[in-house]
């Protein structure tokens, strides 16, 4: 009767498991269409112009939340900027994959998932629809937590779709890499410290990058409202979203 009470209490807390639907959608203006960036969670955001969609580092579950990805197409590029639980969950990119997928990751992921292919940081390559992909480097600088992403392993992405740049940092701190980084219509920003940026740091690397929209993302208990204060007359339009805690 016990195993049978711990049975029950198991299937009912993962009945009750929030479910997250119809996500908050960000529009942006393209050459030759729109790019839709759905905003799903954490760190889970996915991008769409003409019938082309890209997933970003998509997880089923996280935070106790379970996401709808039967909601979404088969994804045409899953791109995976690192390996920890809340970017890279094997199940997910299979449940996402067709015939044709590309799917890149950095070096870590690849030995993991065993297909696939890999990203170095400062590599470039092209998708369909004119897409350019750039890696960019992702790591953690605060001494005592540079365990947590080091230097060289993990990628941020810059996406260019119809001349629309998009940079999605994955897990990093305010490296001083942002400087090279230009010209960026929307940018993601990790900001949950330990593991990414502090609300001092988000704002700083907005004001290196200098993107025309900010969103803030990856933000655990984050104060997100503290960094569009902290960017008030900056010129810079900030966006928050609650799903992606």
């Amino acid at each position: 009767m016990k195993h049978l009470a711990l049975l029950t209490a198991l299937v009912m807390t993962i009945a009750c498991a929030p479910k997250v639907e119809n996500p908050d959608v960000e529009t942006f203006k393209a050459k030759g269409g729109k790019v839709d960036i759905t905003c799903i969670n954490h760190g889970s955001i996915a991008v769409s112009y003409k019938d082309y969609l890209i997933q970003i580092d998509p997880v089923k579950n996280y935070g106790g939340k379970e996401l709808d990805y039967d909601s979404f197409p088969k994804a045409d590029l899953i791109l995976i900027t690192h390996e920890h639980g809340d970017h890279y969950n094997k199940e997910t990119i299979e449940q996402l994959s067709k015939e044709g997928t590309r799917v890149i990751t950095n070096g870590t992921v690849h030995g993991l998932l065993g297909y696939g292919e890999t990203m170095d940081n400062g590599e470039s390559t092209k998708a369909d629809k004119g897409i350019k992909i750039d890696a960019t480097p992702a790591y953690n600088t605060t001494e005592g937590r540079t365990q947590f992403h080091p230097k060289g392993n993990g990628n941020g992405y810059l996406l260019t779709i119809g001349g629309l740049r998009v940079f999605v940092s994955g897990d990093s701190e305010d490296i001083e890499e942002y400087a090279n980084i230009k010209d960026i219509d929307v940018a993601f920003l990790s900001a949950n410290q330990p593991y990414t940026m502090t609300v001092e740091q988000c704002i700083h690397a907005a004001q290196v990058i200098k993107p025309k929209v900010l969103v803030p993302y990856h933000l655990g208990n984050t104060d997100m409202q503290a960094i569009k204060d902290g960017l008030e007359g900056s010129g810079i339009e900030v966006r928050l979203h609650e799903s992606l805690r």
